[in-house]
């Protein structure tokens, strides 16, 4: 099997004693059972093993098996640093899509982020400074989407008007990408199947979009 194979390489790799090791996606091809035994397998390894470099396009990966994380976009560093706090708080929107995460970009101002639809909510990171460019970064559970017009529960400070623009599966539950301008263009918001259903949401559904301001992380970009 994959799984039985990459195992044997694994160990063909570890038995010449190598002062690095280099694993370039070691889960490619695998089944979903084979992914998670080899990943353990790895986990126990590198513990106590040579240092590693670990290539993947699977942000699961990284947080499983590295200590540290250099971001590539284009044959570029973007983001390097702690592999956790990278992720969690990515400054760049091609490490928020590897992460999951919504990103908005603006200016830093008390209270939030001034951006091109104006004031984004948000609570601020340490290394902020006012009047400096800065993300605004969000997971797309903390987004509501209400039918423009409709009903809204509760009172968010963040709302902008959008588009719903796709529906994708997204494991339990559906992901909804809006269009439209300011911070509702490629907006992620996961809500679960019945929701969907309830709201009739489709491509070109009229939406309002919705974030509290305790759920938004403000952080300076990165330094290139």
């Amino acid at each position: 099997s994959g799984g039985q194979a990459r195992r044997v390489a694994i160990a063909r790799a570890l038995a010449a004693e190598p002062g690095l090791l280099l694993l370039d996606e070691p889960f490619a091809a695998l089944d979903i059972d084979a992914a998670p035994a080899i990943r353990g397998l790895l986990r126990r390894v590198l513990r106590g093993g040579p240092p590693t470099v670990l290539v993947t396009h699977d942000p699961l990966d990284a947080l499983a098996l590295a200590d540290h994380v250099a971001v590539l976009d284009g044959g570029r560093i973007v983001e390097r640093g702690e592999t956790r706090k990278v992720l969690s708080a990515p400054r760049t929107a091609f490490t928020a899509r590897i992460a999951g995460l919504n990103l908005v970009p603006g200016i830093a101002v008390d209270g939030g982020l001034r951006t091109s639809s104006g004031l984004l909510a948000g609570i601020p990171a340490e290394d902020v400074a006012e009047g400096e460019a800065a993300v605004a970064v969000f997971p797309p559970s903390a987004v509501a989407v209400y039918l423009k017009d409709g009903e809204h529960r509760g009172s968010p400070r963040n709302t902008v008007e959008g588009f719903v623009d796709a529906l994708e599966p997204h494991g339990p539950v559906i992901r909804v990408r809006s269009r439209g301008d300011g911070w509702a263009a490629g907006l992620a918001a996961d809500l679960t199947p019945a929701a969907v259903a309830e709201l009739a949401l489709e491509p070109g559904t009229p939406v309002d979009l919705s974030v509290k301001a305790a759920s938004v992380a403000v952080h300076a970009v990165a330094e290139h």
